[in-house]
């Protein structure tokens, strides 16, 4: 956990980031004021102080007033034409160097420099930095009597000064600025994955939610189709279909409300129960039996544990294939259901006899496209189609994960 920054910190960072932000709305307000400064300074200087340094103390007063407003003034375009500005400050700086009035105010230039560094290219700064070093070899030739230390080698020391403390603000506004550029792509990275998941977990809800709808309303189809028919010749049968119908709804509504609990916001009182596996078969085609459909089960091989996702996705396609068998096989249709087990997959072939025309395609996804979806999550394939003899065939193969599985 980061420490809590002192209150003077805070306070300094605060109106650090108010006067930045007032910069930035109003840039010329703050380069108007910083101008302002230094033009004072060089007219309080150029009133007289200025010949305490001079190399001729005997220049006009007028030129020394023009001299200090050329060496000041320019700041104002410093961002905005940072180059111009320094080559008029350059310009002045020469007749100041050559006259020997030696204007202190020539420091001023190492301000452009700065924000040459900071906002321009190399280049730019190279050709900036040989402008300010021309008048410093000029007052040397013109007046030698001074030495080199005490002529060129503070001002040089002043342009490095100038020129290094350009490049790391710089370094530093691009590391902040590509830490925030990275901070907002992995926000937008974030929202994207979420609503990634979002897809795939309502693609998810409307296979279980067909799944279970669909097949239990099937289901109910045919078993009120077989209790009218029962009603007129055999009543104890009608009632028959009758109870079968109530307790196909009232799973139906157990399993519809148990998704819809855990849809709920909260999760933690909902009905919990664990998917429909491999060994619920018996009571599902037990339900297909009572709705009219024969269907016979054939298992080869020795049942080995699979995960239980995986499972999930056989009893699903063997749902969905019973299903569309009661909807679209007609009267007189039978089903055989084949689970075989090997090495390295399950398999499962559902067949039918049935007559009636097999289900269009779903524009929405569901059905045979829900299968396909499921299957392709495990790296199965699925194939369905109609028989040469006649009626429809489903075929899914998937393989077993390597590694231990929980059963």
């Amino acid at each position: 956990m980061t420490p809590p920054q002192p209150r003077t910190s805070r306070f300094l960072h605060r109106g650090t980031q108010r006067v930045r932000a007032y910069d930035r709305r109003h840039p010329l307000v703050w380069d108007a004021l910083v101008t302002a400064v230094f033009v004072t300074a060089a007219l309080t200087d150029g009133a007289g102080g200025w010949r305490t340094t001079a190399a001729d103390p005997r220049v006009a007063e007028g030129l020394v007033l023009v001299l200090s407003l050329g060496l000041s003034f320019p700041l104002l375009w410093r961002r905005g034409h940072p180059l111009p500005a320094l080559a008029v400050m350059t310009a002045t700086a020469l007749v100041s160097n050559w006259t020997g009035a030696w204007l202190q105010i020539a420091f001023a230039q190492f301000v452009v420099v700065f924000n040459i560094a900071l906002r321009r290219s190399l280049r730019t700064l190279g050709g900036a930095a040989a402008l300010t070093v021309l008048p410093m070899f000029v007052s040397f030739f013109r007046f030698p009597h001074g030495s080199w230390d005490q002529l060129i080698v503070p001002q040089l020391w002043s342009l490095a000064l100038a020129v290094l403390a350009g490049i790391a603000v710089r370094s530093r506004q691009d590391y902040t600025g590509a830490l925030v550029e990275r901070a907002r792509r992995l926000e937008v990275e974030r929202d994207q994955q979420a609503r990634l998941a979002a897809a795939a977990e309502r693609a998810r809800i409307a296979r279980e939610m067909h799944d279970i709808i669909g097949h239990n309303l099937s289901v109910i189809t045919g078993l009120a189709d077989g209790g009218a028919y029962a009603a007129r010749k055999n009543p104890d049968r009608a009632a028959q279909a009758l109870t079968a119908i109530a307790t196909t709804s009232r799973q139906a509504l157990t399993e519809l409300r148990r998704l819809l609990d855990v849809l709920g916001e909260d999760t933690a009182t909902a009905d919990l129960a664990p998917a429909p596996a491999l060994a619920d078969l018996d009571s599902l085609i037990d339900g297909v039996r009572a709705a009219g459909l024969p269907v016979r089960t054939t298992v080869e091989g020795e049942p080995v544990p699979l995960p239980p996702g995986l499972e999930l996705t056989v009893y699903r396609v063997i749902q969905e294939a019973l299903t569309n068998t009661l909807k679209h096989g007609g009267p007189s249709a039978t089903s055989e259901v084949l689970i075989a087990y090997a090495a390295d997959g399950v398999a499962a072939t559902i067949t039918d006899t049935g007559t009636g025309s097999p289900a269009p395609p779903d524009p929405t996804g569901r059905g045979l496209a829900g299968m396909r979806e499921r299957t392709a999550l495990y790296r199965g394939t699925l194939e369905a189609g109609p028989r040469p003899a006649g009626g429809w065939r489903v075929r899914l193969r998937i393989p077993i994960p390597e590694g231990p599985t929980t059963p």
